[in-house]
């Protein structure tokens, strides 16, 4: 770590900070804290991120996750305009030398844009943090609003070859590091072994988990195709389902009991749950239809779950297939199941822990925080940066 800055250098965070919950939030926050031995930092989290008709969840918030470390403001209404400008004025008293937003989707775009683009005329720069350049559910007015973004915006924090080539094909030649998903290592608090979370959680045998909200895009039904030929090879195995929907759940039921062996827990699963439902399962696994990147994967790592994962966007840049985890087509509940019942049939758990306590080095908070400065440092702000 970093010796504690002189503060001389000011960065401002824009985007969902506690207690808005899940992986963005969590992300933000801990960068923002990592970044603190380096520099000041203030940040401008929403009042309001989505509206109802955005959001289909339950709840927005996570009151009960740890609160920042650094200064934060309750400003932006993503709908709200008048909310803009107070976002801008604050973010003006700090005069920062750069502000960082986490994006992820275009509709934040007039939101954003509106809130940073005063600071950039006085010298400010303006990075994002790139989980997605092209929504995994577009929109029609997707284009213009990411055009909008990008003209808003100096340097960009990237995470995986799709998303770097995406970035060429909206921005060719901007500025951007390309640095490794950080590891969401606070979730592991030490409170579960494997033994202690499976007794707790009532599992034994062969347990794999799809973990986080369920959206069609990241392909539960697949999943739950394939299990019922997992079932026929392996009749003891438990799928453990942990999200809650943001679709429908009727379909998906129909598909787990005809499946057998799965447990569904439609909700929210909040921090304290999460060290055990990774500590009990074999194997996470992802069965996107499409997508960039994905975090759960660095909440598995975190807790010594290997991971398998259909072979779309950046998902498996992150999964060395026979290392880490394996890998399989799309959309193919035959080549799923095949895959799964392989990595239970030959015991893989336990011959992937050593790979993956190796990549913790690399996929740190620190390397991220260094690469961020090294990226502001290469934009040259006109104040805040000395």
């Amino acid at each position: 770590m970093s010796a504690p800055a002189p503060h001389t250098r000011r960065i401002g965070l824009v985007g969902p900070v506690h207690p808005w919950r899940g992986g963005l939030a969590q992300y933000l926050q801990l960068l923002g804290e990592t970044l603190q031995s380096r520099a000041e930092v203030s940040c401008v989290t929403f009042t309001r991120q989505y509206p109802d008709f955005l959001f289909p969840g339950t709840s927005q918030f996570d009151a009960d996750a740890p609160k920042p470390r650094f200064p934060t403001a309750a400003l932006l209404d993503s709908i709200g305009p008048l909310s803009w400008r107070a976002t801008a004025a604050h973010l003006e008293r700090f005069a920062p030398g750069a502000v960082i937003l986490k994006w992820w989707m275009p509709f934040f775009a007039p939101s954003f844009a509106s809130a940073v683009g005063p600071l950039r005329k006085r010298g400010t720069r303006v990075i994002l943090v790139c989980d997605n350049l092209v929504p995994h559910e577009p929109r029609f007015f997707d284009p213009a609003f990411s055009a909008w973004m990008m003209r808003n915006s100096d340097g960009y924090l990237v995470m995986s070859d799709s998303v770097e080539r995406d970035l060429d094909i909206l921005k060719p030649g901007a500025p951007r590091r390309r640095v490794a998903h950080p590891f969401y290592a606070q979730f592991d608090q030490g409170r579960h072994t494997r033994e202690s979370a499976r007794a707790a959680l009532g599992l034994e045998g062969d347990v794999a988990l799809f973990f986080g909200y369920v959206r069609h895009y990241k392909g539960l039904d697949t999943l739950l195709t394939a299990w019922k030929r997992v079932r026929a090879e392996r009749p003891g195995a438990t799928l453990v389902v942990a999200g809650e929907f943001y679709e429908k759940p009727e379909a998906y039921e129909a598909l787990a009991r005809e499946a057998g062996g799965v447990r569904l827990l439609n909700r929210y699963i909040a921090d304290d749950e999460v060290e055990a439902l990774f500590r009990a399962c074999d194997v996470t696994v992802l069965p996107y239809r499409s997508g960039t990147q994905s975090g759960v994967t660095h909440v598995a790592y975190a807790l010594g779950s290997p991971v398998i994962a259909t072979n779309v966007g950046g998902i498996t840049e992150t999964v060395h297939d026979g290392e880490t985890g394996l890998t399989c087509a799309p959309e193919d509940p035959e080549a799923l199941a095949r895959t799964i019942v392989r990595f239970f049939a030959e015991g893989m758990r336990e011959q992937m822990a050593a790979p993956i306590a190796a990549l913790r080095a690399a996929h740190s908070w620190d390397t991220l925080a260094d690469a961020t400065l090294d990226l502001i440092d290469e934009l040259k702000p006109g104040r805040g940066w000395s």
